[in-house]
């Protein structure tokens, strides 16, 4: 309506081209419920006041047919500003959308939007231990942003890259060899790079029982490789997070990528020789310094096999690819962009200079009974996923499978949430005793809490919720429904804005200020009152309200119990 406005008002005065018109919610409900700055935009271009030409698009659109129905006023504020005031029907309107869209509110069907497809590559930990608890925050950050992208129409693809090549596999074959050979950490012929994890002896000891034991380096390595891959495998099944595909540094080797890299980026110069190492001239592209490709020994440094991996994504059709890793990772970013610029000016392909984006983490920092926890027994250096869901759900050795089951999926609920609850870029500090509280201090638990009460009070009602889809909405007008109204009208942008971000914490954020506004809602507008017109309405806004909370904790890979 008000490009429309805009339009007509530039045709009848030869003005210039119109701008596309940008609307936004007042974060005061004093302020109106849509706002737009068009009028301070095009004030120096048309040369007009902006008050006045706010006033004309007011006079404007007040002449256009449907806007009684759709607004109750609007107000010139400050220097040029309009904010509208949604009529009564018009915000009530997204009740109906809600439950005639149910799981699908919010979102872009398959392929409508401007990105089709994507890859996210995260997690891809060493297969030389059990997963971290900075893995974890990887997993949460990286399925939520995987479903957060999958909301905008986006076919997502999830990768899993396994370091299965190099240094660390070799000291990791040596572990378990020192450990068949009777030797522990701590002994004087203990090798000084092994790892001194419970789980080496572990695998060790399964080893030994296995029909493929002998004692030869490589056969350990394979079996140790395959052994702690499997137990990745457990704990990101129990983490709820499951890849497409499992790529293989290894692979890159043995299919000649890496070699074939190597030469496309000397045949077109953007290497050179000295020192007795290979250099890639990174600083062609903003780099600070060039990098060692080829090391003096023969050997490649760790991010050449990454540009041959990321030229492998690129042909396989991934033009857009995002990597979850933790912070570490950011020197190598120049590196691998550089080489692929390279690979890319060799093979004609037309890859963007910000090519793959990065989402890096920081650190989680674990706390219990106010101490920071440091060590696992079983990882012997760290604190592992399965360690902290097993924590926060406060499973317990004496409890049965079924009370086991409940307490990991509270555990991973907690966890999930509570990686997913802040910006990626900063540290966080993931506090066990807060995980375990059942009461609003625990922001899952909080969220949650909103969706099984809302649960209990369908299930008193005894109604079908499908007949809530025709009720009169016209009742809902307090000042907590007009709250809880506007909140699930900005689920949908909400959505567009953090998959755009890459910032699934927004989303988090989102769920706790609506279950907020809810528990403000019940607390202020008793629901089952005997006006039968009043009852229902307010039950309508209710599973509208039930159902995005659902869809939410969906993209968070966070369950929405019934009862708690």
């Amino acid at each position: 309506m008000l490009t429309k406005a805009l339009q007509g008002l530039a045709d009848e005065r030869g003005l210039g081209e119109v701008p596309q018109v940008r609307l936004e919610r007042p974060k005061s409900a004093d302020h109106g419920d849509v706002a737009c700055n068009i009028a301070l935009q095009l004030s120096k271009a048309w040369k007009l006041n902006p008050r006045e030409l706010a006033q004309t698009l007011v006079e404007r659109l007040q002449k256009q047919s449907g806007f009684d129905q759709l607004i109750v006023a609007c107000e010139i504020a400050g220097p040029g500003f309009i904010n509208f005031r949604l009529s009564n029907a018009a915000k009530t309107s997204v009740v109906k959308e809600i439950l005639s869209s149910g799981s699908q509110y919010g979102e872009i069907s398959l392929g409508a939007g401007p990105v089709t497809s994507a890859m996210i590559e995260f997690v891809s930990a060493n297969p030389t231990g059990p997963l971290h608890v900075g893995h974890g925050r990887q997993a949460a950050l990286g399925d939520a942003l995987a479903n957060l992208l999958a909301t905008q129409g986006i076919k997502v693809h999830r990768e899993f890259y396994y370091n299965d090549a190099g240094v660390q596999i070799a000291n990791l074959a040596l572990s378990v060899q020192a450990r068949l050979n009777g030797l522990k950490p701590g002994d004087t012929a203990w090798p000084e790079q092994a790892y001194n994890g419970e789980y080496i002896a572990e695998i060790a000891t399964a080893f030994k029982a296995s029909p493929q034991f002998k004692d030869d380096l490589e056969a350990i390595r394979q079996f140790a490789v395959t052994y702690l891959r499997n137990e990745q495998d457990i704990d990101l099944k129990t983490f709820g997070v499951q890849f497409d595909c499992y790529y293989l540094e290894s692979s890159l080797y043995t299919d000649g990528s890496v070699a074939q890299i190597v030469e496309d980026l000397q045949s077109i110069g953007k290497t050179y020789e000295g020192e007795g190492a290979l250099w890639l001239k990174t600083t062609a592209d903003g780099d600070d310094k060039d990098r060692v490709m080829r090391k003096s020994d023969g050997s490649f440094t760790y991010f050449v096999p990454d540009v041959a991996y990321h030229a492998s994504k690129w042909k396989r059709g991934f033009e857009k690819v995002i990597n979850v890793q933790g912070s570490d990772h950011h020197g190598t970013i120049a590196r691998v962009r550089s080489g692929l610029q390279g690979v890319a000016q060799k093979r004609g392909w037309d890859i963007p200079k910000t090519y793959p984006d990065y989402v890096l983490h920081k650190m989680v920092t674990v706390m219990r009974h106010g101490e920071e926890v440091k060590i696992s027994k079983r990882a012997g250096s760290y604190v592992t996923v399965r360690d902290l869901v097993e924590w926060s759900g406060g499973v317990t050795p004496e409890m049965t499978p079924q009370e086991r089951d409940l307490a990991l999926q509270r555990g991973r609920d907690a966890v999930r949430f509570f990686l997913i609850s802040r910006k990626a870029d900063t540290e966080f500090v993931f506090d066990i005793d807060l995980a375990l509280q059942q009461n609003d201090e625990n922001p899952v638990f909080y969220v949650q809490y909103a969706h099984a009460r809302i649960s209990s009070i369908l299930s008193q009602w005894g109604g079908k919720t499908s007949d809530l889809a025709v009720v009169d909405l016209s009742l809902l007008d307090s000042k907590a429904s007009d709250h809880l109204l506007r909140r699930l009208a900005e689920y949908p942008e909400l959505l567009t804005d953090a998959a755009a971000d890459l910032a699934p914490h927004a989303l988090a954020f989102y769920l706790r200020d609506l279950g907020g506004d809810f528990h403000t809602f019940y607390n202020a507008d008793r629901v089952l009152v005997d006006d039968q017109h009043l009852k229902l309405a307010r039950l309508a806004l209710l599973s509208a309200t039930r159902q995005v909370l659902q869809n939410g904790l969906k993209v968070l890979g966070v369950s929405a119990p019934a009862k708690m």
